[in-house]
């Protein structure tokens, strides 16, 4: 039975690690993106989404059960879902829609 319960542990931190991960992943490129490529393609404005997916990091670094920490729980693994859905709407629609701008003196690195 240990065993089972460890290995649960290990997937609960590796699923809130990735969320964790895809949430700084998504701020880190929202917040390298000039502010008039979202307006420019019809999506919620630079600061929006730089409040949302930072609100997102926190949560998912506060829900992550590290090992030999204090599991929250609770509240905090419902709200990671949602910072996990923020990350993807991000990734998924956002990002490729501003992709093509990219920030003045930017060079010619597509990161």
């Amino acid at each position: 039975m240990a065993v089972v319960g460890w290995l649960q542990y290990l997937l609960f931190f590796v699923f809130y690690l990735a969320i964790f991960l895809a949430s700084g992943w998504a701020l880190v490129d929202a917040l390298r993106r000039p502010a008039g490529a979202f307006v420019a393609q019809g999506k919620k404005t630079k600061a929006f989404w730089g409040t949302i997916l930072g609100i997102a990091v926190v949560v998912a670094f506060i829900a992550t059960p590290f090992p030999g920490g204090i599991n929250v729980g609770g509240i905090f693994n419902l709200l990671a879902l949602a910072a996990a859905v923020a990350a993807l709407v991000y990734l998924f629609d956002v990002r490729p829609a501003i992709a093509v701008y990219r920030r003045p003196g930017g060079g010619s690195s597509r990161w």
